[in-house]
């Protein structure tokens, strides 16, 4: 239990990541470590999209306006406020909610985030591969 305790004091905030497919997901993930700067505690985790959705109500305590797809959770060493401070500055392509301490439902995800499976942060390259076709024949 102890061990667990120690783990918890470096985690003062959780990043949610909601998106329509798991590419905008790792996207947004690896933009809050490359440009707002941030700090993950832990590797990222996969999130269940209608649990993503749920934490966002919770959070924000208004309905949703849509359903996401993709959802990912990470452990963050940063000070809510300051990672709301930054995340402000870029422009992610997913929707990224910073889950502070003062939330109710904090307590209850820093328990839950373990048993999560992570998430490869690694670009598929198939995805930035695609070949190109030739269109038309030029005759020199």
């Amino acid at each position: 239990m102890d061990i667990f305790k120690k783990e918890a004091e470096n985690v003062n905030a959780l990043a949610v990541v909601r998106a329509d497919d798991m590419s905008k997901v790792k996207t947004a993930l690896c933009d809050l470590v490359r440009y707002a700067r941030l700090t993950f505690a832990d590797k990222a985790r996969r999130l269940e999209p209608a649990f993503a959705d749920n934490i966002l109500i919770h959070v924000m305590k208004s309905p949703l306006r849509t359903c996401c797809e993709a959802a990912s959770i990470v452990c963050l060493s940063d000070e809510a406020s300051a990672a709301i401070g930054r995340l402000r500055k870029i422009h992610p392509p997913a929707h990224v909610i910073i889950v502070s301490p003062r939330h109710e439902i904090f307590h209850e995800l820093i328990n839950y985030v373990d048993i999560l499976p992570e998430i490869d942060l690694t670009l598929e390259p198939a995805a930035y591969s695609v070949p190109v076709q030739q269109t038309a024949d030029v005759n020199f």
